[in-house]
């Protein structure tokens, strides 16, 4: 009995540590977030763009495949892709600063690898196999580009160490925001697509011209302006809701936006 109990402490004492070093694992929007992306994407799609598509998904449509990217974390032979999904930025940049970072930052990020996904799909030798995995990846990366606290800081990796009440529910800034403002409103991804899906034609205009430093830089704009107005351990509800909900879906539809323009842009 005593070896037994013994034995037990040691087993939980090395599972303790062991899931001290697992990283946090980032994922923008949720499965509904990255869902609307891909089902407003899929409005602003032409014929040759979908038929292209369909050539490499098959029956998969875009809000399906979106949420791939979360998915293939259970297999470890992906962990390559972890960096994949966001971009450190310090506080306190500017717009040339945030280009600089950009330019200098080595190694993957969402910055660096949506135009090398870009390349593989326009690339006539890539094989069915990494056309399908560059298309996924790049319908998830353009999703996560426009979550606010993908372009976060380092030190609280992206939020997750802010800790905040929702509802009273024990939380972090980058669940709110990945997750928990979107639940929140209640509705399948299909209907919340169509409730927001409404840009004027200088929105649409803008947005589909819009550099992808500046979309990093808009995201991280909208970033700091989320940390600036959260304290740790705050309590959200309501108002956090109120003030917050209008940038969060202009995100999701700016998101489904571009993306569509850069398949368009691969396919036509």
């Amino acid at each position: 009995m005593i070896f037994r109990s013994i034995k037990t402490k040691l087993f939980t004492a090395i599972a303790f540590v062991a899931l001290a070093y697992i990283p946090v694992q980032v994922q923008a929007w949720g499965m509904l977030g990255h869902r609307i992306v891909g089902e407003v994407a899929d409005s602003y799609l032409k014929a040759k763009t979908r038929k292209a598509i369909t050539s490499i998904l098959g029956s998969e449509s875009l809000a399906m495949s979106a949420n791939w990217g979360d998915f293939i974390k259970s297999d470890t032979a992906y962990n390559y892709l972890y960096n994949w999904h966001f971009v450190n930025l310090p506080a306190g940049l500017n717009k040339e600063g945030v280009f600089n970072f950009l330019e200098t930052e080595k190694g993957p990020n969402v910055y660096s690898k949506i135009p090398d996904l870009v390349a593989i799909l326009k690339n006539n030798t890539s094989t069915l196999d990494q056309k399908k995995l560059a298309l996924r990846m790049l319908v998830h990366l353009v999703g996560d580009l426009h979550q606010p606290m993908h372009t976060a800081r380092k030190e609280d990796l992206g939020g997750n160490r802010i800790s905040v009440l929702w509802f009273n529910e024990k939380s972090n800034l980058h669940r709110v925001w990945d997750e928990q403002l979107i639940d929140y409103q209640q509705l399948s991804y299909t209907e919340y697509t169509k409730a927001i899906n409404h840009p004027s034609a200088v929105q649409l205009y803008n947005w589909q011209n819009t550099g992808l430093k500046e979309c990093v830089f808009e995201s991280y704009q909208v970033c700091n302006k989320i940390y600036d107005n959260v304290k740790p351990d705050a309590k959200l509800s309501y108002r956090y809701n109120f003030e917050w909900i209008d940038i969060l879906n202009e995100q999701l539809v700016k998101g489904g936006v571009r993306l569509a323009k850069i398949l368009n842009n691969i396919y036509t």
